[in-house]
């Protein structure tokens, strides 16, 4: 059994999400943020006192894009990781989003400026410099990775999706585009279903 640490106001809808597409049974356990995140039961399973993390057996899991691949490993019947020599793409992506996609997209609707002359020290560049790489992969292939969706989707899939709802992400036919291809995936539609029922 799988249980999953989260807040429906959180990244764990991430971890939801991902959880839906393997199909694995689990249990949620929601955490308020008046807390119950940093009570030291928690803190045990992750000493940030943040959520999402999962446990499974003994092992337990933080960060959503470690969760995503971690999940689409344990879970290969779901076919959500493409073969170990062809996971160039989806090691690339997952992780671009991870790291430039989501430092870059929160400096910014924090207002946070970097300068010309230090945009090497940040790793990103610029904000722009993010989405038009992103773009570029997005422009002629369905998913991410390719003609397949993997777990790489649900990571860059959730950034999108956040950012289309919030305008943290600027709009972008090619983004609309895919999003509009991930927005009915059946898990998807449970987990938002699951996270927003919680939230009321």
């Amino acid at each position: 059994m799988i249980t999953l640490y989260t807040n429906p106001m959180s990244r764990g809808r991430i971890a939801r999400w991902m959880l839906e597409e393997v199909g694995a049974p689990y249990e949620t356990v929601v955490l308020g943020y008046d807390g119950a995140m940093h009570a030291p039961e928690y803190l045990a399973i992750n000493p940030m006192g943040k959520v999402p993390a999962i446990r499974m057996g003994n092992q337990v899991v933080t960060e959503c894009a470690a969760i995503c691949a971690f999940l689409a490993d344990a879970f290969p019947q779901a076919g959500l990781a493409p073969a170990p020599a062809e996971r160039g793409d989806y090691y690339r992506w997952l992780f671009f989003a991870a790291g430039p996609l989501e430092a870059a997209v929160t400096n910014a609707a924090l207002g946070i400026q970097v300068p010309p002359d230090r945009r090497a020290m940040v790793g990103y560049g610029s904000l722009d410099a993010v989405l038009d790489t992103l773009e570029g992969a997005l422009r002629d292939r369905p998913y991410i990775t390719g003609d397949n969706f993997t777990a790489a989707d649900v990571y860059v899939g959730a950034q999108i999706g956040w950012g289309k709802r919030f305008g943290t992400i600027p709009a972008r036919q090619a983004f609309s585009d895919y999003w509009k291809r991930l927005e009915p995936r059946p898990a998807l539609l449970r987990a938002s279903e699951l996270d927003d029922a919680a939230a009321a």
